[in-house]
């Protein structure tokens, strides 16, 4: 990707299972109307609740596999058993109408974007505690016992790569966490090589000989 051509900011934001991201983003997005989410393809089961080309772009192994083949993800990862990967033409396409996106991907996805995307901008969402995290996923009511230590452990393994991001916001509180993200964003907006752009007009008015 060119990033003289991409004029958006293209956010990754990463958390183990059951840390609140989702929400988080949603919530973030739902208050920005400059700040978009971006639809992964999955091969995952759909849950209850989720909709095609909402949440998801649900697709079979093999379409993913295909579309793989012919470099159509900017990223791609394996969780739980499960493909993901993210639509290098919607990301370009997005961020060329220079609205940001953010990109929801465990680190994997993350690290891919980073190499690949110069000008991203990672997160990385932690819960206050392991104790809270595990109650989370257990107040899902979605899985069993089994099925929650393996995503405990998954978990533990997930955070361990907390320190390749840029940012860092812990979600205990979910209205404090939200704000967290709402500064991250508005101050990259802020930053000179984005200014720069968005105030070229006012910038050569104000240097203009007098």
């Amino acid at each position: 990707m060119n990033a003289a051509v991409a004029s958006g900011t293209l956010y990754t934001v990463s958390a183990p299972s059951g840390a609140g991201k989702t929400s988080l983003v949603a919530a973030l997005v739902a208050g920005d109307p400059d700040l978009l989410v971006s639809v992964s393809h999955t091969t995952r089961e759909r849950r209850p609740g989720e909709a095609d080309g909402v949440n998801y772009h649900f697709v079979s192994r093999e379409r993913f596999e295909q579309m793989l083949a012919r470099g159509d993800f900017l990223e791609h990862a394996t969780v739980f058993g499960n493909l993901y990967g993210t639509s290098r033409e919607q990301v370009l396409a997005t961020l060329a109408t220079g609205r940001d996106l953010i990109l929801e991907i465990d680190w994997q996805g993350a690290r891919q974007v980073r190499e690949r995307v110069p000008g991203a901008q990672s997160i990385y969402i932690l819960p206050p505690s392991r104790a809270t995290l595990e109650q989370r996923l257990r107040g899902r009511n979605q899985d069993g016992d089994e099925v929650i230590g393996h995503r405990m452990r998954e978990a533990v393994s997930e955070m361990s790569h907390y320190d390749e991001s840029d940012y860092i916001v812990v979600n205990e509180v979910f209205e404090t966490a939200l704000a967290d993200l709402r500064a991250i964003v508005r101050a990259n907006r802020l930053c000179r090589c984005a200014q720069a752009v968005r105030l070229a007009g006012l910038i050569g008015s104000l240097l203009s000989a007098p």
